[in-house]
C-alpha cells in the first residue's frame, strides 16, 4: 500500500479528479496548500502597496492505493496535472510514501481491503 502526495495547481484540480474517476480512483482528500520553488513567489499589490509573496496558492492531493494501482495513478496524476505537453515550472509535485497500515473505523477492516 502506498500513500501519494499530489501538490499541484488548483486551476488542475477538476480535470485530476475526473482523470481520476475514469481509472477506478474514486476516494481522496483535498487540502488547500501553500508553498514556493522555483517559481520565487509573486509580487502583489494591496491597497496601492506592492509586497513579494513567496508563497503561491497550490492544491494537495492525497491517494491511498495499493501496489498494483501504483503506476497507474502516478501516471494519471501527471498527465492531468501537466499544465502543456511537455511542463511547466509551478505544475507540482508527486511524492509516494509507503503505508504500514490501514484500518477502516466503520467495520475494523485492515489492510488492503480497507483501501
Amino acid at each position: 500500500m502506498k500513500l501519494i502526495l499530489a501538490v499541484i495547481q488548483p486551476t488542475k484540480l477538476d480535470g485530476v479528479l475526473q482523470a481520476l474517476q475514469r481509472i477506478g480512483v474514486t476516494r481522496c482528500s483535498v487540502a488547500d496548500a501553500m508553498g514556493f520553488a522555483r517559481q520565487r513567489g509573486q509580487a502583489e499589490t494591496y491597497r496601492g502597496a506592492e509586497y513579494q509573496t513567496n508563497l503561491l496558492r497550490k492544491v494537495e492531493v492525497e491517494i491511498a492505493v495499493n501496489d498494483d494501482y501504483l503506476e497507474q495513478t502516478i501516471e494519471c496524476l501527471e498527465q492531468a496535472a501537466r499544465t502543456a505537453p511537455q511542463g511547466n515550472i509551478g505544475d507540482g509535485k508527486i511524492f509516494v510514501l509507503p503505508i504500514e497500515e490501514t484500518i477502516q473505523i466503520s467495520d475494523d477492516t485492515r489492510g488492503t481491503s480497507a483501501i
